[in-house]
């Protein structure tokens, strides 16, 4: 399909991608099925970067003197794309703020946007287990604001920090936090 634009097909990344999905209004989220989910971000995240108009959607045929869109995607660009992999996950520049067996506190913060910080775990203790190397951090790249590399950790909540003294003491929770989302405890 033709575009109006002449954006790129990479338009967007995959943290803006959760982002979108979470934007769905409730009801919708649960009437979904999961690929349906897909396809309505998918299709919202075309029209919203200009790569088809709603028009153009809704019939599969580009709008009259549209654009085609530049550069073409073709499968060589996209294996090109694809190709590039992830940067890795050890980068000596990116120091670790934290250590294993660490007690650490998830910070009760409630930024705008999208953020991977579950709610419950706000404001809790934990304990790092893992140091899993340095990652893109989503909160910041979902808003194009910058990669914001940094550690992530696999920290240890215990059922009865989270939840209350009627959680059973054997349960515990781990979740992997980056660096912007712990604070020494």
């Amino acid at each position: 399909m033709r575009s109006t634009c002449r954006c790129a097909p990479w338009a967007w990344n995959i943290d803006a991608w959760r982002h979108q999905i979470e934007l769905l209004p409730p009801a919708d989220y649960l009437r979904m099925t999961y690929y349906e989910r897909w396809l309505q971000v998918n299709e919202q995240l075309v029209v919203k970067h200009g790569l088809v108009t709603p028009a153009e959607l809704a019939t599969g045929a580009p709008e009259g003197g549209s654009a085609k869109a530049s550069p073409v995607l073709t499968a060589a660009v996209v294996a090109r794309r694809l190709g590039r992999g992830i940067p890795s996950s050890h980068d000596p520049k990116v120091p670790p703020r934290f250590k294993v067996r660490q007690r650490v506190r998830a910070r009760n913060i409630n930024p705008a946007g999208h953020t991977r910080l579950p709610r419950y775990a706000r404001g809790k203790l934990g304990t790092i287990t893992r140091d899993h190397g340095v990652y893109t951090f989503p909160d910041t790249n979902a808003h194009f604001q910058g990669e914001k590399r940094q550690h992530v950790y696999s920290v240890r909540f215990s059922a009865r920090d989270l939840w209350g003294e009627h959680a059973s003491p054997r349960d515990s929770v781990h979740l992997d936090m980056w660096d912007d989302y712990l604070e020494h405890a």
